[in-house]
C-alpha cells in the first residue's frame, strides 16, 4: 500500500499544498498573495486573510494534479512554526479538521527543519540527495544560518545572524532605492547588468560563524544619501551598479563564513537553502566555493526554494515512517530554533 502525505504550508504569505506518494512528488501549488507590495512587506492581518480565501483551492488543486483522492491519504503534514501566528492558524486549523474528517494521522513540521530537507524532495525516483552529515546554509528573509545537518532530525546550528537575515538586507536596500517588494528578485536582475566592485559597503567583523548585516544596511543607506546630495538623479544613474556591488556584499559576508564552516566540519556536502537561495549569485558563488574547496554543492531547484509545501510534505513523509505524529492539541508558534 503507498504512502501518501499531503503537506500543507501557511507560514507567511504563499498559500502552499504539496502531495507526496512513496516519497516522490506528484504535486505542489502555490497562491502568493499581490497585496502585500503596496505595503513594501507583508501585513500579517492581510496575509491570515489571503490563506483562509486560497486555502480549499489550493488543496483541491494539489491533489487533483497528484491524482489522488483524500480518502487515500495516509496522514496531512503541516507547518506548525515559525511564522506569521496568524497565518500558521489558518493552516493548521485546516490541516487538524482535515485529519479529523479523514481519520488520519497530524504531523507537525518545523519550517526551518522543512527548507534543510527540501533537498530529499524527488520528483524521478533516481534523484540524488546529499550524504550525512552536510552543512546547510539556510538564508531567507528570517533566517541566515549555517546548520551541520546529522541526519534527517537532528540539526545543530554553528552560526546564526545576530540581527538581520540576508534576505532583509536584500528587501530593504532595494526599498531605499525605490525598487518594489519583494525586492530580492529585483536587484538579483539588476546586478546582472551592473559592476560589483563599483561601490564599497561595509562588513562585519563578528567573532565564529554568526553574521550581521546590519551595518551593511546603514552603509547602504548612507551612501545613497551621500551621493543623492551630490547628484539628484544617483539612483537611476547608478540602479545596476548599486545592486551588484550590494549582492557581492551580501554574498562575501556569506561564504566568508561558509568556507570557515566547511574548514571546520570536514564536511564533504554543502547544500543552501531558503528563499535567498534562488538568487543567481549566490547560486553560482556556492558552487565555485564548492568547487574550489573540493566538495560536493547542493543547489536546490528555485521552485523549491521559496516557501512551499513539497518540503513539509518530504519533512512530514520521513516522519511518518518513523510513526512521528502530532497532537491534535498543538498549538501552532511564531518562534523557534531548529
Amino acid at each position: 500500500m503507498s504512502t501518501a502525505i499531503l503537506g500543507i504550508e501557511s507560514s507567511c504569505d504563499d498559500t502552499s499544498a504539496a502531495v507526496i506518494v512513496d516519497g516522490i512528488l506528484r504535486s505542489n501549488v502555490i497562491a502568493g498573495q499581490k497585496v502585500h507590495e503596496a505595503y513594501g512587506g507583508v501585513v500579517p492581518e492581510l496575509a491570515s486573510r489571503a490563506h483562509q480565501q486560497n486555502i480549499v483551492p489550493v488543496v483541491s488543486e494539489a491533489l487533483r494534479q497528484a491524482d489522488i483522492k483524500k480518502e487515500d491519504l495516509s496522514a496531512i503534514a503541516y507547518t506548525r512554526g515559525p511564522g506569521l501566528l496568524g497565518s500558521l492558524l489558518v493552516g493548521t486549523s485546516f490541516a487538524k479538521g482535515m485529519a479529523i474528517g479523514l481519520d488520519i494521522p497530524l504531523i507537525d513540521v518545523n519550517h526551518l527543519h522543512a527548507h534543510v530537507l527540501s533537498h530529499f524532495i524527488k520528483v524521478n525516483p533516481e534523484d540524488k540527495t546529499p550524504e550525512f552529515p552536510f552543512l546547510c546554509l539556510l538564508i531567507s528573509g528570517g533566517n541566515s544560518q549555517i546548520i551541520l545537518v546529522r541526519s534527517m532530525s537532528e540539526m545543530e546550528i554553528l552560526g546564526k545572524t545576530i540581527d538581520d537575515a540576508a534576505g532583509e538586507a536584500f528587501d530593504k536596500c532595494a526599498k531605499v532605492v525605490g525598487l518594489p517588494y519583494p525586492g530580492g528578485p529585483h536587484v538579483d536582475r539588476l546586478a546582472a547588468q551592473g559592476d560589483p566592485k563599483a561601490f564599497s559597503f561595509s562588513k562585519p567583523h563578528i567573532p565564529g560563524l554568526d553574521y550581521s548585516f546590519s551595518g551593511l544596511k546603514t552603509s547602504f543607506l548612507y551612501t545613497v544619501r551621500d551621493k543623492i546630495k551630490e547628484n539628484p538623479r544617483f539612483i537611476e544613474d547608478n540602479i545596476a551598479d548599486l545592486c551588484a556591488s550590494l549582492q557581492t556584499t551580501i554574498i562575501d559576508i556569506l561564504l566568508d563564513k561558509l568556507q570557515k564552516a566547511i574548514n571546520q566540519t570536514g564536511v564533504k556536502d554543502v547544500a543552501i537553502g531558503g528563499g535567498v537561495s534562488a538568487n543567481s549569485g549566490v547560486r553560482d558563488a556556492v558552487e565555485k566555493l564548492c568547487h574550489r574547496m573540493k566538495v560536493r554543492a547542493w543547489i536546490p531547484p528555485r521552485a523549491f526554494t521559496t516557501d512551499n509545501a513539497a518540503m513539509v510534505a518530504i519533512a512530514g513523509y520521513h516522519k511518518y515512517l518513523n510513526n512521528e505524529f502530532s497532537q491534535l492539541g498543538l498549538p501552532p508558534f511564531a518562534r523557534v530554533s531548529i
